[in-house]
């Protein structure tokens, strides 16, 4: 198992490290014995790192003073390979509270992508939980599977990857939590419906507002869904600089929906074509 940010232990082969140089740019990597990592501003020896505490300020052969601590999860996140667009740390805290998602529960999630929701499922349902994740891309599973793998020393016995189309998937599944973030989200509502328990939620990450509003079309007859609501989240960071203190000039800002619906125990019930006449054709 990965160490943590803020362990104990001095730094060994095999821990990922975070250099931090004076304008805060970042660059993350494995240590090993004999190894080295180039940049721009020269070369740092991985033994200089190697037997130190986290913390520490070591110097390049262009004498660049570099800060080495363990990375966080959103660290990582931000910094490991993609294979897919990532969901940021902001969404991914968003998801896991507005779906109330905790330990012992079982998750779906789909798709997959860089697995960076993954991660923040599988520590949010902790090890007496279950993440089940889908992704038809073999690339992005491969690029998944690394991720997860490298965060945590290995691969946790209660996450299960399927590469398989979701519906197909969900048939033989049954649930507390579902994450979706795929491009057409309001073609597996009826399946999940049939996956999750009665009670459950599920939350919908979606780039564009059309695609917020088809998944409302979608469940506007459907009595198994209900208590419907969309957010957005933007985050903003501050300098402060003694007296100078205002907003950064770039921020965070849009990055998607989260729509969360609540499985509700009601059958489907969709009007009939004759009432869909009766109703919305004008009278002559």
């Amino acid at each position: 198992m990965k160490r943590f940010a803020g362990h104990h232990d001095l730094f060994s082969p095999g821990d990922t490290v975070l250099l931090t140089d004076r304008k805060d740019r970042r660059f993350m990597f494995d240590l090993q014995v004999g190894g080295e990592f180039h940049f721009h501003r020269g070369i740092i020896k991985h033994d200089q790192l190697l037997g130190q505490p986290e913390g520490i300020t070591v110097r390049s052969t262009m004498h660049e003073p570099m800060t080495a601590v363990r990375p966080t999860s959103a660290d990582y996140v931000l910094k490991s390979p993609r294979g897919a667009q990532i969901i940021y740390p902001k969404d991914q805290a968003m998801m896991v509270a507005e779906g109330d998602i905790g330990p012992g529960m079982t998750v779906v999630e789909a798709g997959a992508g860089s697995g960076g929701l993954t991660l923040a499922l599988l520590r949010a349902v902790g090890p007496t939980g279950r993440v089940i994740s889908f992704e038809r891309r073999e690339d992005h599973a491969a690029v998944c599977i690394a991720n997860i793998e490298r965060r945590l020393g290995e691969r946790p016995t209660n996450w299960e990857l399927i590469q398989t189309d979701l519906a197909d998937g969900l048939a033989n599944v049954s649930c507390d939590r579902i994450c979706l973030d795929m491009l057409e989200p309001w073609e597996h509502i009826d399946a999940a419906a049939q996956a999750l328990h009665p009670g459950g939620i599920m939350v919908v990450y979606t780039p564009a507002i059309t695609q917020v509003m088809r998944v409302y079309e979608t469940i506007a007859d459907d009595a198994r869904w209900g208590h419907a609501r969309t957010t957005e989240t933007l985050v903003r960071t501050w300098k402060v600089d003694g007296l100078a203190v205002r907003p950064d000039h770039r921020m965070v800002a849009h990055t998607a929906f989260l729509t969360t619906l609540r499985r509700l125990s009601g059958e489907v019930e969709r009007r009939s074509s004759d009432q869909v006449d009766r109703v919305e054709r004008p009278v002559d």
